[in-house]
């Protein structure tokens, strides 16, 4: 497989991810289950004071899942523009693509850890993909 197709496989791959993300976004807090319903009623109607701001459980866990949007966004964005120079300037799309491809495969740790399988399984066929290209072969054909 060509590096540029591995990012561009990968993209999709996140979003992929970035769809299913949206889906959990905005269902979260409104669960089926009745215990489930009662964590997010707690969550979402007791307010506490941290570092100056006084917020629920349900804000901090919104804001995370909104700034992931943007994390997902991102990567999709650099994983695609990488994928029309890594065979012009590979040095450049090494320090680039390590450290994102090395983050998906922890992001693939956690979310099986801490989610579910199929989440973790795209991001971490995502961070394999991303260092696929940096050690495939560069010819560009």
């Amino acid at each position: 497989m060509k590096p540029a197709l591995a990012l561009r496989i990968a993209a999709v791959l996140l979003a992929i991810h970035l769809l299913g993300h949206g889906v959990g976004h905005f269902t979260w807090d409104k669960p089926e289950d009745p215990g489930m319903a009662d964590v997010v009623a707690t969550m979402k109607n007791y307010n506490a004071k941290f570092m100056g701001a006084t917020k629920s459980m349900a804000d901090y866990y919104n804001g995370y899942s909104l700034m992931m949007f943007g994390v997902f966004g991102m990567s999709i964005f650099i994983l695609w523009i990488s994928s029309n120079f890594i065979y012009t300037n590979e040095r450049f799309a090494a320090k680039i693509l390590l450290p994102i491809g090395i983050t998906y495969l922890l992001f693939g740790i956690i979310e099986y850890i801490s989610f579910f399988p199929f989440a973790a399984g795209l991001s971490f066929l995502s961070g394999l993909l991303i260092l696929f290209s940096l050690y495939g072969k560069h010819e560009k054909q």
